[in-house]
Parts: structure tokens; sequence; C-alpha cells
């Protein structure tokens, strides 16, 4: 994707009768389709605040709902590797991209004595509290250092015309965050399989998407739906640990990776080295909220060499060591800005518990960073990258290597399926084409 790129993703309710009723939304005969936008701030744009990490996501996947009574638009981050959704709150009428719950006749604070108020959760860094008003506080913190906090509510969400009312939501009034990106978005829509998550409260049995790395057209999709056209999905299951782990996310969409490989060689890493440890820490997560893909530091040592093995002589090395992507890919290249096309390099291949693959080529792996010039050539960087740069001791599947892949979350069902599709063309084969 170079810098320009807006996924423009259509929104379309399939009801049998155009209206869709809160309880007929749990209803295993509907599908919904949702917008989705993919839009990417310049690297160069993202500053490097000191004593944090320099990790920004600088493409994000967001979602429009309109919310409350009269219904308020926002546009959400759409993120598997979270559980509770939330919003900027404010209280000013005319404020930009927030929420404003005195405006909204269906909005209710859940009250410190509310059992949601007890709701276990992963996404609370810091245990939920009472404010003065005697109203939930919870306080949320992510990867990048950014950090919200607000009251736990209740208000309606709307899908197309009609509304589910009651689900929850954290209304967020402070927090901080050195990502311009945060401040283009309302806020996040969490998807993961947490009591609390959007998916969850709704009951919907699965949902996929299909993001395009082009300017066209993709879906997101809640629910069932017989898409003929999208082919057989290969399907891998989640992975379920009964006793609970400091380490290890168990509501998250965790599968078993198995190995990995460039273009036909398979890394020389033990099975030992993809399975988590007795903490829970090395799970292999699938998440939407994060845009590249993130391996441990020996699996990542290992992809890492093999690929300056076998693109010796087709790509030039950056040979600057104190360069690092995004704090966490170092595997950097220059290529002439002259060059009309890049040559060919190998591909990845994540190969997933039951055989199902993931191989990412071509575009996919190499991405140019704005912003970084060498003489007469750009940088680009691999886009796998070492996640214990980040302190995050897990394998973490990006959705940028998900482009031009039907991705399946089969939450009835506990696993997860993909096949490969031209994700520009969705549209046009549900009827849906401009």
């Amino acid at each position: 994707m170079d810098s320009s790129v807006k996924l423009v993703i259509i929104l379309h309710i399939i009801l049998s009768s155009l209206i869709l009723e809160p309880i007929l939304c749990q209803s295993l005969n509907q599908s919904v389709f949702l917008t989705l936008k993919a839009e990417q701030i310049p690297s160069a744009a993202i500053p490097k605040p000191p004593n944090r990490l320099s990790f920004h996501h600088n493409v994000s996947l967001t979602v429009s709902l309109t919310i409350g009574s009269p219904p308020q638009e926002v546009t959400m981050v759409l993120d598997t590797g979270s559980e509770l959704s939330w919003l900027h709150c404010t209280k000013t009428p005319k404020t930009p991209l927030s929420f404003n719950p005195q405006l909204s006749s269906s909005y209710s604070p859940v009250p410190c004595s509310s059992p949601t108020c007890r709701t276990r959760t992963r996404d609370f860094t810091v245990p939920v509290s009472c404010d003065p008003k005697n109203l939930c506080h919870a306080v949320l913190s992510y990867a990048d250092a950014s950090s919200v906090e607000g009251n736990l509510a209740t208000d309606t969400f709307r899908i197309g015309n009609s509304g589910i009312p009651g689900l929850v939501f954290g209304c967020m009034d402070s927090g901080s965050s050195s990502n311009p990106e945060d401040a283009k978005n309302t806020g996040l829509i969490g998807m993961n399989r947490g009591s609390l998550s959007f998916v969850s409260q709704m009951n919907y049995p699965k949902f996929s998407y299909c993001i395009s790395g082009r300017d066209s057209s993709g879906l997101l999709l809640l629910g069932e739906a017989n898409l003929t056209w999208v082919g057989p999905l290969k399907y891998t299951p989640l992975v379920k640990i009964s006793r609970p782990l400091p380490y290890f996310d168990r509501v998250a969409y965790s599968v078993q990776l198995e190995g990995i490989k460039v273009s036909n060689t398979l890394l020389p890493l033990p099975k030992s080295a993809f399975v988590p440890d007795h903490t829970g820490a090395g799970q292999t997560m699938v998440d939407s909220g994060t845009q590249f893909t993130f391996l441990l530091g020996p699996a990542y040592d290992a992809l890492k060499n093999e690929f300056m093995k076998q693109t010796s002589g087709i790509l030039r090395l950056l040979n600057e060591p104190d360069f690092v992507f995004q704090g966490a890919m170092d595997l950097c290249y220059r290529v002439e800005r002259t060059r009309t096309s890049l040559p060919p390099w190998p591909s990845v291949t994540l190969v997933f518990q039951g055989g199902v693959e993931m191989s990412v080529y071509g575009g996919k792996l190499l991405y140019k960073v704005e912003g970084e010039s060498r003489g007469s050539d750009d940088v680009y960087c691999c886009t796998f990258g070492n996640s214990e740069l980040l302190g995050a001791e897990a394998y973490i599947i990006g959705h940028h290597h998900q482009q031009n892949l039907w991705m399946e979350f089969d939450i009835v069902k506990s696993r997860v399926g993909l096949a490969e599709v031209r994700c520009d063309l969705a549209s046009k084969n549900i009827g849906l084409g401009r």
C-alpha cells in the first residue's frame, strides 16, 4: 500500500424484512455487511517521543456506526485483539470525532454496584474503581504507550436504521497518545471472544472480513452468509488452555503456528519455539488492530537470516544497524527510485495446525518507508518484526498480511478459516459493484 491508499468498503445489510430488531440480531440466518476503511499516516509524520516505545500503527481498519438517541456518527478501529469497545466522549456539543453522552437519551453510565463493573477482562491494566459519583471507572493501556480512561456505560448502537440497545462500552473522557492516527478516530470496537466484546454482546456466531490492498472495495461481514464465490476455507483450531496463565490471553484468536517457510525452505526451528511456555508467553494471535506481523526473537532471527541469504544479489541491504522501522523491523533495503518495478523476492509462508498456510509475497512483504531516502534510493523494510523489541512475548499476525484473504472467525466452532480472495472484487460478487 502506498501513502495515498484509502480502502472504501461498502455498507450493506441483508435482511428479509429490512428491519433489525434487538432480538433478531442474534438470528443465524442474517448477515450484516459494514463499512471498513483503511487510512495511512506517512511514517515521517509519526513522532517518536522520549521514554516510550517507538511502536505505532500507521494504518488502522475502521468501521462507521451510529450510537445514541438521536444517533451520533462514530468511527471506530476494528480490533480483534481487544475486548471492550470505547469512544472518546466529550461534553462539548460540536467537538468532532467524539461522542457526546449528554445528547443521548439512551445513554446510561454503569454504577459501581453493577455486576458489569466487576467483569474480569485483560483489557483493564488497572483494576476498575469507583469515581466520586460512584460510577464504574476504567483505564485501558496499549502497546504503543497510549491510554484512555473514563466510565463504563451502555447505549444504543445502530446498524443501518435499526438500534441495538444496552451495549456496554467505555465512555473515555481523558487519555494520552503520541499517534496522530488516534486523533482521526472516535474510538475502538473490541472483537475478541471476551464477554464484553461487540461480537459477544451481539451474540454473533462468527464474523469475517476481506481487506483489499488497493484503493477499492472490500467487506466486513457480521454473522452468517452463503457466499459460494469465496471458495472452500481452510480452518485451523483456536488454542485452548484450561487453566489461567499470566501471559496467555484466553479470549484472543490464538492459533497454533507450527512452522515458517522462506520460499520452499522450512526454517530450522523446533516446534517448541511456537508453543506457549509455562507462563503462557509465546502464543500466536490473529490481530486486526496491529498492522504488521511480529515474531518472537529466535523465529525473527531465523527468518531474517534466511531471507537475506535468498535475496543476496537481488536486493541491496540498507546496512544501518541503528535504523529500526517502527521500533521492531531492522531488515531494510535500498531500492533505486528510478526502478519501474521491484525485483522478485522470496515469499514467506506461515504454517498453522491442520496444514493451513498463510503466504506473504510481493508487495505485502516489503514496505516503503515514507520520508526515508538515501541519495537516489528509497528505503523498504520487511514487514515482519521482532515482537520482543516491543515488549510483547507473543507472535502477532497483523492485518497487512491478511490482505486479499477471506478471514473468518468462527466463535461457535472455535476456529479461524481463510481462503485467498480478490477482495477488490468482493462487493461486485455480492451485487454491490460500483
